[in-house]
């Protein structure tokens, strides 16, 4: 996973942290739905800074597990903190690549967020969390459309953010709209009884509206390595982004993320 597109480290789990708030209500209920319940063996796969495998934790209770994997250290070791914290001795965070990851029949339930958008082979993915699952374990997925995101009124700068975003993220090998084939691929990958639905949050104020400026200047190095924007013009982008955001009177969308969840038979 070197090719991430988005700064990692202590900056980019603050990122996370806001995301994690924000998507939180929609999120918790697609778990929901998806059936889990106390007791479970979970997995967060690229779990990031575990705001989500701390959430499973909670669901799970101390007679469940959950196991968060990521490739980042720094966030590793800023979430075992939070763990630690929060008294959720039934969490571990361990560091692995997810390219090479590979576990047989361990979990009840494995989740991953905004992973395979980044990944050169999501579908081999999505064959190893099957294969992570127990008989009848179920998989749940969100992963984004960034075509998808919008702005009232209309903003050069945020239209310029989302084009720099799919671009960095095809250079470096993934795909920002692949929440469009999630069901198809998990279908391929043999999850039976594949359930889908998209949702799409859009603030007017509140952290959640920060996410695209906070993401625009995580994105920033990654561009400017990639030839897609020269330092001066990002910086430009970011403040008048800046601009939009603290004003009253807009409205920022995130992405259009599509959920999926489905059970190894």
């Amino acid at each position: 996973m070197s090719h991430y597109a988005i700064r990692g480290g202590v900056d980019g789990k603050r990122r996370l942290e806001v995301i994690g708030r924000a998507l939180w209500p929609t999120t918790s209920r697609l778990l929901e739905r998806a059936g889990l319940r106390p007791g479970m063996a979970c997995l967060d796969l690229g779990c990031g800074g575990g705001d989500v495998t701390l959430e499973l934790a909670r669901q799970v209770g101390p007679g469940g597990r959950v196991d968060g994997l990521d490739l980042d250290a720094t966030k590793l070791e800023l979430a075992r903190e939070d763990a630690a914290r929060q008294g959720l001795s039934q969490v571990r965070f361990r560091q692995g690549d997810v390219d090479a990851w590979a576990e047989e029949s361990r979990y009840d339930l494995v989740y991953c967020r905004f992973l395979l958008t980044h990944l050169r082979e999501p579908a081999r993915v999505l064959g190893q969390m099957r294969r992570a699952l127990r008989p009848g374990g179920t998989a749940v997925i969100e992963d984004i459309d960034f075509r998808g995101g919008f702005s009232h009124p209309a903003c050069p700068a945020f239209d310029r953010y989302v084009e720099l975003y799919r671009a960095v993220v095809a250079r470096r090998g993934g795909d920002a709209d692949v929440g469009p084939r999630l069901h198809a691929l998990a279908r391929a990958a043999g999850f039976g009884g594949a359930s889908v639905d998209v949702v799409q949050p859009v603030f007017v104020a509140g952290e959640g509206k920060q996410v695209p400026l906070l993401t625009l200047v995580n994105i920033a190095d990654a561009v400017v390595e990639e030839g897609l924007a020269a330092r001066p013009e990002l910086e430009r982008t970011i403040e008048e982004l800046r601009r939009f955001t603290a004003a009253s009177d807009t409205l920022l969308s995130l992405p259009r993320i599509f959920q999926v969840w489905g059970s190894r038979d």
